[in-house]
């Protein structure tokens, strides 16, 4: 799963990495523990007819179907399997319409061990930015008037796969991890839609190649958050 992930990189260095075309809302402080339910950036494809073009966004952590009747459905929805998120009511829908890449510098998991959970982060060995495969929804806010700001909110989940060899002592399953070039501009292609060729995609994405760190246990708590988190102990 992906439970805490690390994004310390401005706007600018987003616009750059994903070629954006718009960018929309107001630039997030850099997060060394960014938890559920949080404000994330995300890379849309959606444009003007269907075109593609590529916008920075905000969304909560924790996507929301259209149809739930309240927003704490999110979070239970942080990660979406690659395996089954074509088929589950939840994802599927999004799946096809409406996917993103949720940028990181890395991302936290603990891994079990007779003497206890030891957190650890992982990243490229390069630092290079990630490109976590993503899914987007807009959900109506009941709460809030016609018209109002906040009427509609949106929402991101990632989405996991078994882990490869290599990581799996740490965890059983991680991020789908999506490579800079043709296969991220397939991601967010709106064209497409067919369930067949986006399985075929996900199933085209390679393992990534991830440093393990083990780091202190501050990362923890939600509180903390400074780049000591990803020192090594």
């Amino acid at each position: 799963m992906c439970g805490r992930f690390v994004v310390a990189r401005a706007d600018s260095d987003l616009v750059s990495a994903f070629d954006v075309d718009e960018v929309i809302g107001e630039e997030l402080r850099p997060s060394w523990n960014v938890a559920p339910t949080q404000k994330v950036r995300i890379v849309t494809g959606r444009g003007p007819e269907g075109e593609p073009s590529h916008h920075l966004e905000t969304a909560l952590w924790g996507l929301v179907p259209v149809w739930a009747k309240t927003r704490s459905v999110g979070s239970r929805a942080i990660n979406a399997r690659s395996e089954t998120v074509l088929e589950k009511p939840t994802f599927r829908s999004a799946a096809v319409k409406r996917r993103a890449l949720v940028p990181a510098d890395g991302y936290y998991e603990w891994e079990v061990t007779a003497d206890g959970k030891i957190p650890t982060y992982l990243h490229p060995e390069d630092d290079s930015l990630l490109a976590f495969a993503g899914l987007y929804e807009f959900w109506r806010d009941p709460e809030v008037p016609d018209g109002e700001e906040g009427e509609w909110l949106m929402t991101t989940t990632i989405l996991t796969r078994p882990a490869a060899d290599a990581l799996g002592h740490i965890h059983d399953r991680m991020p789908v991890i999506v490579q800079a070039g043709d296969l991220q501009g397939d991601w967010l292609d709106p064209a497409l839609t067919n369930k067949s060729e986006i399985r075929s995609l996900l199933d085209a994405i390679p393992d990534p190649v991830l440093v393990p760190r083990e780091v202190g246990k501050a990362v923890g708590s939600v509180r903390n958050n400074s780049p000591a988190l990803i020192v090594g102990v």
